[in-house]
Order: C-alpha cells, then structure tokens, then sequence
C-alpha cells in the first residue's frame, strides 16, 4: 500500500496542467482553509515554472497572526516522491511547512520563506 502526504495548495499546484507536468497525473484533492495567513503575490523570474504555470505572479502565503485571515485551498494527496517533485516546481521564496488547516488536517504547504528565516532569527 503506498504512502501519501497531504499538502495544502492555495495556488498553481492546484491547476491541472501544472499537476501534468509535475506529476504525470492529476491528483486526488478536498477543499479546506488555512487560518492566519493572508495571500500574497510573487514574480517569478524562473522560466521553467512560468512556461509550467503560464503565469508570472503566483500566490504566496504568510502569518498574519489573525485568525481572521483566511487562505482557501486543496489538500492534495501525494506520494513522498511526488512532495519532491513538488520541492523542486516551488522557487527559492517558498518553503515547505508543516501547517493544521481549519478542518485539523496536518498537511505540508509552501510558505513564504522568510516567515521560516523569521522562526530561526
């Protein structure tokens, strides 16, 4: 039986075609909520992820440290080797995060980096 992860999506993971070529297949997902973030934009300036997309700005997420500030998204069902997939789709302003979603699901999401660098300092 394989092993799945669950990782939050609030952007372009959620879109078929980037699923496609980042996966080989479209994945199994449920809608939830992730409290006390707000949604960003980014610019991406890597080509391989913008031609992947077929966008130049993303969503990125960041606390906002009210719980009002809500992110709607998917929780994606993937394998460990697909999470590096994933790993590797995302740019260096994201990083990997273990996040409770408003329904108490644990799930992986791509956080703005610096909210990590902030927990570090």
């Amino acid at each position: 039986m394989e092993k799945f992860e669950k990782l939050f999506s609030y952007g372009t993971l959620q879109q078929d075609g980037v699923q496609l070529a980042t996966f080989g297949r479209k994945l199994e997902s449920t809608a939830d909520e992730l409290n006390g973030y707000k949604l960003g934009l980014l610019e991406i300036d890597d080509p391989a992820v913008v031609a992947t997309s077929g966008k130049t700005h993303h969503p990125i997420i960041s606390r906002s440290g009210s719980d009002a500030d809500t992110v709607s998204g998917s929780v994606l069902l993937v394998t460990p080797e697909e999470l590096q997939q994933a790993d590797q789709y995302e740019v260096a302003a994201y990083r990997r995060h273990s996040i409770t979603l408003a329904s108490g699901t644990v799930a992986w999401a791509y956080v703005d980096a610096r909210d990590i660098q902030r927990d570090v300092d």
